[in-house]
């Protein structure tokens, strides 16, 4: 028997972030900027803004889930496949390195994602990869993710932490934990951490990538240190979209690769033995144009899923309903808010579905995978 809860959910599936996102004024509110500034009137230089709440004037159409997963499951092209087609581990690892690039996505300034609920999904597959995210805290903001892709024999375990503050006229938000990589045919683990994303509101608002972007392979001994770079503080020097870095050995330390571009644009590498320099990442190629996720099996959706944890409030957003989008996301905050109070009056500590956790304070955040191979979704991205 079908529930009415079953029968009035809405799976609600919007655009990916891309080349274009920042263009893309169909969900913006007008006056975003004094919108923004309103916002941290009474909030303290330093403060943790993990707790703030946004307005749904403030919010992207989709959850903190679905944009990590977007970074993973929407691109043009498979950078991710070519990583294990390499034939050396200095190919594999270059490869690494244009993939990890590919990750990041123009934001829109002034808007943010949902904070997840505690519990939420988000299950997604293209072609054979099959990605799984789920929300494993909620306060601290903690987010775990499983991909794998069986044909390749690929597997990726992320446990990501952003610790956003406020700094008078900045926001400053970093990405905590680890990013995994495993090429299993080659039995080599790539680690990788993500730069820090920086809101920038006065004298001239932006908002970008920032910092260092280390990535390293124990079994090979290879490693790469990226630097993206940003505007001048006034906003009128500098590259906004910046990428430099260097690929080396960790051992004898010998200089191997420089990298220089932008991200947003195209990326060279040059080997340092012979000069000769490649494209090794296209902006345009990889992240222009992305297409929506579709729903493929809406039986198979889960309850906790982003896309329907969210739908009626994305709806609302991008029908510029404000007053609805108020209402649909206290709707969703209040339940949250029972169920934590139900489960306290039981004596009840929640647990994930998908994932072990641990913490501690030397090492943070760490969490993996209950299940080897993540299964096929029933949301899937379309392939050109």
């Amino acid at each position: 028997m079908v529930s009415q809860e079953e029968q009035s959910r809405v799976i609600f599936l919007t655009k990916p972030l891309s080349l274009e996102s920042e263009t893309n004024a169909d969900f913006r509110a007008p006056n975003i900027l004094k919108r923004v500034l309103s916002l941290f009137i009474n909030v303290r230089p330093g403060s943790d803004l993990s707790r703030f709440q946004l307005s749904p004037l403030f919010n992207t159409p989709k959850s903190h889930l679905q944009c990590f997963g977007e970074s993973v499951y929407c691109i043009n092209n498979d950078m991710l496949g070519n990583c294990n087609n390499g034939e050396t581990p200095k190919d594999r690892f270059t490869a690494i390195v244009s993939w990890s690039i590919s990750t990041l996505r123009p934001v829109i300034f002034g808007m943010a994602p949902f904070n997840p609920i505690l519990g939420e999904t988000h299950h997604v597959s293209r072609g054979n990869l099959n990605v799984l995210l789920e929300q494993i805290s909620h306060h601290p903001p903690v987010t775990a993710l499983h991909a794998t892709d069986e044909k390749s024999n690929i597997e990726m375990i992320w446990c990501q932490h952003p610790n956003p503050k406020f700094y008078g006229t900045s926001v400053e938000a970093e990405v905590h934990g680890k990013r995994e990589l495993k090429l299993l045919n080659h039995g080599e683990t790539y680690e990788m951490n993500s730069p820090k994303l920086v809101i920038k509101f006065l004298p001239v608002p932006w908002v970008n990538w920032v910092g260092e972007h280390r990535i390293r392979c124990q079994e090979t001994g290879l490693e790469a240190e990226l630097y993206y770079g940003s505007s001048s503080y006034f906003g009128l020097r500098g590259n906004p979209r910046s990428v430099k870095g260097k690929i080396f050995n960790s051992s004898s330390l010998e200089l191997l690769y420089e990298i220089d571009g932008q991200w947003d644009r195209t990326v060279k590498m040059k080997e340092v033995s012979s000069g000769k320099e490649t494209v090794i990442y296209n902006a345009k190629e990889a992240i222009s144009g992305l297409k929506a996720p579709v729903l493929t099996d809406p039986k198979g959706v889960w309850p906790s899923e982003s896309a329907v944890v969210w739908g009626l409030l994305s709806q609302a957003i991008l029908n510029k309903d404000w007053g609805r989008a108020r209402e649909e996301k206290k709707e969703v905050e209040e339940k949250q808010r029972e169920l934590s109070r139900q489960r306290q009056s039981r004596g009840e500590t929640w647990a994930p579905k998908h994932f072990i956790v641990n913490y501690n304070k030397e090492v943070g955040w760490d969490c993996s995978p209950i299940h080897k191979r993540v299964p096929p979704a029933p949301i899937s991205v379309p392939i050109s």
